[in-house]
């Protein structure tokens, strides 16, 4: 514990915490999307839940450090590229990501109206699975990235543990506000088929700068808060053309 009388590891702490909120949004969105499937009784623990998985695992990811860098080591080469561990579970999870955000557009769009215990509709335990696996991603990314700005592992557990509570304040009010707002739901599962692409991209070592992803994740949010403000003060915008008009 000798970095708390450090200046700097105070500095290297509050950048930390920071990166793992910034990084932990779309984990918030993932969360809340599959939560809000759950009845309304059981979405509150479920977002807790899921947030809490996260950080159980990210610090346990944290206290094997061993585990980490032979995760990077190449396990078989294929078309000249080396895939290491760390490449299987990215592109893996971009994988799953891919898939399960086009189909909850599809439930969103074209499903049917599910109530609570019907058939097909999620249960708690396979939403909090669902959850888990992505977290998983999520927290390997998140990892890799907190060990290469830091060596002190205290530091790094206290960053985990402030930007989960950081979290978990406001998974209920993001989640309340994108179930809200259909539009803003189909935004942020846009955003969830963009960042699977990227885990794809680098699991196959094609690495795709984040600060290009999150302007344009963050450009798309700005123009969509435009549209929610200008669609409270006048009427929704009519599409014309052949087999557009409104039947009377």
């Amino acid at each position: 514990m000798e970095w708390i009388a450090n200046p700097e590891s105070w500095i290297a702490l509050l950048i930390l915490t920071l990166m793992e909120v910034v990084l932990g949004i779309d984990n918030i969105i993932f969360i809340s999307i599959l939560a809000g499937r759950l009845p309304a009784g059981q979405q509150d623990k479920a977002r807790r839940v899921g947030l809490l998985l996260a950080m159980f695992l990210r610090i346990g990811l944290l206290l094997s450090i061993k585990w980490m860098i032979g995760l990077t080591a190449p396990l078989f080469t294929v078309f000249r590229q080396e895939i290491s561990g760390r490449d299987l579970i990215l592109i893996a999870g971009g994988l799953f990501l891919l898939w399960k955000s086009t189909r909850e557009i599809h439930h969103k769009l074209e499903g049917e109206e599910e109530s609570a215990g019907a058939k097909g509709a999620p249960s708690f335990a396979g939403v909090i699975v669902q959850i888990l696996l992505l977290d998983l991603v999520f927290s390997l990314d998140s990892v890799i990235t907190a060990v290469g700005m830091s060596g002190e592992i205290g530091v790094m557990v206290v960053a985990v543990v402030l930007a989960v509570l950081i979290m978990m304040q406001s998974a209920r009010p993001l989640g309340d506000f994108v179930n809200r707002h259909p539009t803003v739901k189909m935004l942020a599962l846009s955003f969830l088929l963009l960042i699977g692409v990227t885990l794809i991209a680098d699991g196959l070592e094609f690495h795709i700068p984040k600060g290009y992803v999150y302007f344009a994740m963050g450009f798309s949010v700005f123009v969509e808060a435009l549209n929610l403000r200008l669609a409270k003060k006048s009427k929704p915008v009519k599409l014309h053309g052949p087999g557009l008009e409104e039947e009377k």
